[in-house]
């Protein structure tokens, strides 16, 4: 019987044949915790007795989601992760390097055939390098960190084929919206979830990180792609390392298989306060806006960037919006800043906050007041999720959001697009 990616990757890392609904006991290839995870994770390891990593080079600590440190207790927190990663000889990075979901693929830790683990939901963002990366809690983390295994329930594998090509001014972030919506905020719970077909080849490598970044949001386990020339050839910029990739069989079983042609689809909008309360821009067009944001581990990338840039080039924020960029690295806000994008972001209005999450966890940049409207290209839109539970939260492309904080109302991109 034929293999899934997810059932291949399960197989070579616990040296038997895996296929959907088996446990197994899998080595792990990468390690990651940010500093919402790893202080629980550090105490956990501690009380486990844990002496020793498994391997200090295939584990990294990420302060990214309270970047700088808004508070007296956080700061004894980083400053758990400073010290712990310095005595277990680990690799950290600190304020302002960026986020765990950019730095994790930006530092060639992660390939086709990887199996990664990180303490935080939307570690299957690596799932677009061809990898199984998922997301555990903290006490899992800190027993991997000691035993360099985990134990996994091999998913069934649900398998989207999107036909056709993304139409001028409709983007990744659309058509994941377009998807979750589709099959609704639990509809792939405890699934793997392969992304095919000529529209997702088409994609840049960034534009497939913000389709499995948001894989969890459907429920699912880990979000997949096979690695084609774009995938090695962005690999080639942070890594010379040689990864083999992993393709499903022909005979392969899937769990359920939804086809659709993203040639027809348009600008999508998540309404409050569920990421698959999802329609065309147009259903929400005119809705009042009072801030705006580009970036998290969704959207932060050079590419989200060059898009706004290019919609607010020469042009200025609605004076009733506050616009707010978020780089999801260092290294993308240097390149941003070599290409002009941060100038020309800047001139329209922008406040540019450091690399990392930014105002996507609520708990320090960009909080909104009372029954104040969002539109922001993060993964998430709950009650509370930006630090106000009496706010509403609306989800789009970088795209969609650059405009409406244009006219200070949700606004379809293909208007300001040449």
């Amino acid at each position: 019987m034929g293999q899934t990616i997810i059932e291949k990757i399960l197989s070579t890392h616990s040296s038997s044949p895996v296929y959907a609904n088996d446990i197994v006991v899998a080595g792990i290839d990468f390690i990651m915790g940010q500093d919402g995870t790893s202080p629980l994770a550090i105490k956990s390891f501690q009380e486990f007795g844990g002496e020793k990593i498994f391997d200090p080079a295939k584990v990294a600590l990420v302060i990214d989601h309270n970047a700088p440190s808004p508070l007296e207790g956080v700061s004894a927190l980083h400053k758990m992760m400073r010290d712990f990663a310095r005595e277990k000889g680990i690799r950290l990075y600190d304020v302002g390097e960026g986020v765990c979901h950019q730095l994790v693929p930006e530092s060639g830790y992660v390939g086709p055939g990887s199996l990664v683990i990180g303490a935080d939901s939307h570690t299957c963002t690596y799932g677009a390098l061809n990898a199984f990366s998922t997301g555990v809690g903290s006490t899992d983390l800190a027993a991997a960190l000691i035993s360099g295994q985990m134990w996994f329930k091999a998913p069934e594998t649900l398998k989207f084929i999107c036909h056709g090509q993304l139409p001028p001014g409709v983007y990744a972030k659309d058509l994941i919206l377009f998807l979750i919506g589709q099959v609704t905020a639990d509809g792939a719970t405890y699934m793997a979830v392969e992304f095919t077909g000529q529209a997702i080849s088409a994609l840049s490598q960034e534009a497939r990180f913000t389709i499995t970044n948001m894989a969890v949001e459907m429920g699912a386990k880990a979000g997949l792609m096979t690695a084609d020339e774009r995938t090695f050839a962005w690999l080639s910029a942070f890594t010379s390392h040689r990864f083999t990739p992993v393709n499903p069989d022909l005979d392969a079983v899937y769990a359920s298989l939804e086809e659709y042609d993203a040639g027809k689809l348009e600008p999508q909008v998540a309404r409050p306060h569920s990421v698959d309360n999802v329609c065309p821009v147009d259903e929400v067009a005119g809705t009042p806006v009072n801030q705006a944001v580009i970036g998290t581990c969704t959207n932060g990338r050079l590419e989200d960037l060059r898009i706004a840039a290019e919609i607010l080039n020469g042009r200025k924020r609605h004076e009733d919006v506050r616009l707010i960029v978020v780089p999801a690295s260092r290294r993308v806000l240097l390149e941003a800043l070599r290409e002009g994008i941060v100038e020309t972001l800047v001139k329209s209005g922008a406040a540019f906050v450091t690399p990392g999450c930014g105002p996507c966890v609520g708990t320090h940049n960009g909080v909104p007041s009372d029954g104040e409207v969002v539109i922001s290209t993060a993964n998430r839109n709950f009650k509370g999720r930006m630090g106000n539970a009496k706010a509403f939260i609306y989800l789009a492309s970088p795209a969609t959001v650059a405009a409406s904080a244009l006219t200070g109302r949700i606004t379809d991109p293909r208007e300001f697009l040449k």
